[in-house]
């Protein structure tokens, strides 16, 4: 296996490593809102604010990675974010955890950048929908393994020790990483003066506000389902902890390889036609089409309906995100590619930030799911029209005045 490649899996496994951490607090909500008495809207507040200090630092990080690597940058907020997350386990109320959720989100935040940075300097615009889709894989087998670890560790032990297990454990991944990964800096492409675009041409293009709209939309999606869906499982269907991390384990698992096999059937597809970005287009578009079937959750009559759905789901929304990233990765220029990345991250986080936090407001006292399970499946239908009304050939034109201005 060559050296591109071990760094590839590491990077998988360290961005499995941060959605552990990151989605811990949605798996023990239930219990933390018991033990300290948090209404929905406080809990709304707490998986939320996560996003705050995630989006802020995403340009800064971007601009860190640009400049001096992944290597060192990389190993720094890992080692912060492990720390952070073991650390809520000796929380006593809602200032601590918010304080370790704020530096959690500031240190996570250079983890997708410098993962992104890699595939975009080391892999050709037609061969990175795989690499991607292994990224998106780490993205979604993360939650998967934290669902079912976690709510195991949450049953036998209690949800201290699961955050210290966890955050604490996942240190072992630095070793290897500091190895491995590349200690040169910046890649010679990077490392030379980057261009300028300006703004008022780039915003001119269509595809700019594409794939600005898209980032928010898809991500609003993801992270309603990250941070409210295990407690919807368990407040309106009443399952127990071990059975809410099955189901949402099984989908989340599933998504990883759909993931994969979208990544690998899009690069094959962006060599036949000659077209990365119409390859990304088109199975972004549909997966999304896919994803919106969450909607369905509104009008199931049972709890029988929430596997199959979320099944459904996920599958789709794994091809329709590593698509999306893909997309991303070849309408930027290497040069630019740690910035273009942490531009739609922070309007990601916001979605991160808004969607945990609306659905707090929404759901209330009463617990009623409906209006924010309506807001979050139609986002991918959105972002699937965005795409479509968009078409290839305007994303083309972004990549070509991103490339060519200075």
């Amino acid at each position: 296996m060559s050296r591109r490649w071990v760094v590839l899996v590491l990077i998988f496994f360290g961005i499995l490593i941060s959605y552990v951490d990151r989605g811990n607090l949605s798996i023990a909500a239930v219990e933390i809102m018991r033990d300290f008495g948090f209404s929905a809207a406080l809990m709304g507040t707490l998986l939320s604010c996560f996003f705050w200090t995630y989006g802020v630092f995403q340009v800064p990080a971007g601009l860190f990675v640009d400049r001096y690597g992944i290597r060192n940058v990389y190993a720094l907020g890992f080692l912060i974010w492990s720390l952070a997350s073991a650390s809520i386990a000796l929380s006593a109320g809602f200032g601590s955890i918010l304080g370790s959720r704020l530096v959690l989100g500031m240190a996570e935040s250079i983890g997708p950048l410098a993962s992104m940075a890699f595939i975009r300097r080391t892999f050709a615009p037609a061969e990175q929908g795989f690499p991607t889709s292994v990224y998106i894989a780490g993205q979604t087998l993360g939650p998967a393994l934290g669902a079912w670890l976690g709510t195991i560790l949450l049953n036998a032990f209690g949800w201290r020790p699961m955050f210290a297990v966890t955050g604490l454990f996942a240190l072992i991944w630095l070793v290897p990483w500091l190895v491995f990964a590349p200690r040169d800096g910046a890649p010679a492409a990077a490392a030379q003066p980057a261009p300028h675009p300006a703004a008022r041409v780039i915003v001119s293009h269509a595809g700019f506000w594409t794939l600005s709209s898209c980032a928010f939309l898809l991500s609003y999606f993801w992270y309603f389902v990250l941070t409210w869906v295990p407690a919807y499982l368990r407040m309106v269907h009443g399952f127990t902890s071990l059975e809410m991390g099955r189901i949402m384990a099984v989908p989340l698992a599933a998504m990883a390889v759909t993931s994969l096999g979208g990544g690998f059937f899009a690069d094959r597809a962006a060599r036949r036609w000659n077209s990365a970005i119409r390859a990304r287009v088109v199975f972004a578009a549909s997966g999304l089409i896919g994803a919106s079937s969450l909607l369905a959750l509104r009008f199931a009559p049972d709890r029988s309906w929430a596997l199959p759905v979320l099944f459904v789901a996920m599958c789709s929304f794994g091809v329709a995100s590593s698509s999306y990233w893909a997309l991303v990765q070849a309408t930027a220029p290497a040069a630019l590619i740690g910035r273009s990345i942490g531009y739609l991250n922070t309007i990601a986080q916001v979605a991160g930030a808004a969607a945990p936090q609306i659905t707090g407001w929404l759901i209330g006292p009463s617990h009623r799911f409906g209006p924010a399970i309506i807001i979050a499946g139609l986002c991918p239908a959105v972002a699937c029209l965005a795409l479509f009304a968009t078409g290839p050939r305007r994303i083309s034109a972004l990549r070509d005045a991103l490339s060519a201005t200075n």
